[in-house]
């Protein structure tokens, strides 16, 4: 299996030729054989109505599953299909990147391939896009579908502290948007290995606009989003988008600073007046305090280190095994090909 290094950005995103408008829909895969095929179906028969030629970029972040078998099956029948598959799986994020530094298009849509976001959407972000001038259609979840408690409760307290730390508003927001050519190439110049593309989107201030969608429940499968990915992608948002954290640590640090010096006053006064306590638990207690502070000062130090050594040592971001390049990449919604499932 040949594998390969992702090119750079530049000349990987090409724009569409002048006078068309290519939509671009990019779709992270990982274990979505079951879903891929009737997903694939819909969503271009949603792309159908927008009257725009455009292409779809699938990637395949490492599944175990049958999913490149799928992908490889649609686009013999599908000129419009563009893939990769990447040599393992790097996570959601990644893969993202590995969809936009290939988008072709006047306009791109990411969307999850587990079916949670709505094709029926498409025509009328599209249509959004065009009539507003906005740079950015962001589809909000006004309902987060079927989740556990504790899903809810965790993204609504990460949202809430991202908020606050960021100074962006992300509640509601989701990855499913459309990004004019404009906002990719300016995405496309962030080149940190630590991504966390819907944060690093409203951080670059574009027109945006926002259009409503209730979460859908999926078609078959389930998700792959442990709560150990949630909480890896809860601290890449917070160390990407504030120091915050660190500044704590220098507060908290004043805080018992002066709580030692009072401390130390009481007990010296103490001692003068031959008043001093045998044991002292306070100080014990104290002791405990101070240390516990100081290990989750160096964890929270050490959460920034780390996103500085994977930026330094310079790693691609990604490896592609394969990729499936046709030459019909802009096939315009009246002539559609029949996929498996159509033809089912």
């Amino acid at each position: 299996m040949k594998t390969e290094q992702p090119e750079p950005a530049n000349s990987l995103a090409q724009p569409a030729a002048p006078g068309s408008l290519l939509i671009s829909i990019i779709l992270p895969l990982y274990n979505e054989g079951a879903n891929l095929r009737a997903f694939l179906s819909d969503v271009r028969t949603a792309l159908d109505a927008t009257g725009h030629p455009f292409e779809l970029i699938l990637i395949d972040d490492g599944s175990p599953d049958d999913t490149w078998k799928v992908i490889s099956d649609e686009a013999r029948l599908f000129p419009a299909i563009r893939a990769v598959r990447l040599s393992r799986n790097f996570g959601k994020e990644l893969a993202v990147c590995a969809g936009l530094e290939r988008a072709r298009g006047d306009a791109m849509v990411l969307m999850d391939g587990d079916g949670q976001h709505p094709p029926a959407l498409l025509p009328d972000m599209v249509r959004l896009w065009e009539t507003t001038g906005a740079d950015i259609v962001e589809a909000v979840k006004i309902k987060r579908g079927a989740e556990s408690l504790s899903s809810k409760v965790s993204a609504l307290l990460f949202y809430l502290i991202l908020n606050k730390l960021s100074g962006f508003d992300l509640k509601g927001a989701s990855d499913f948007k459309l990004m004019d050519r404009k906002a990719i190439n300016a995405w496309l110049e962030m080149r940190e290995r630590n991504v966390f593309f819907r944060g690093m989107t409203a951080w670059m201030g574009f027109t945006t606009v926002r259009i409503p969608f209730e979460v859908a429940p999926r078609s078959a499968g389930k998700s792959s989003w442990s709560y150990l990915k949630r909480l890896r992608l809860a601290v890449t948002g917070v160390t990407a988008f504030s120091s915050f954290p660190l500044q704590l640590v220098t507060l908290a640090g004043a805080v018992f600073f002066v709580f030692a010096v009072l401390l130390g006053a009481q007990t010296l006064y103490l001692k003068l007046a031959d008043r001093a306590v045998s044991g002292f638990a306070t100080v014990i207690l104290l002791e405990l305090i101070i240390g516990s502070s100081l290990m989750i000062s160096l964890g929270i130090v050490g959460a920034y280190l780390a996103r500085i050594y994977e930026e330094v040592k310079s790693r691609p971001r990604y490896v592609v095994a394969q990729s499936i390049e046709q030459k019909h990449d802009r096939m315009p919604p009246a002539s559609i090909t029949a996929s498996p499932s159509d033809a089912a």
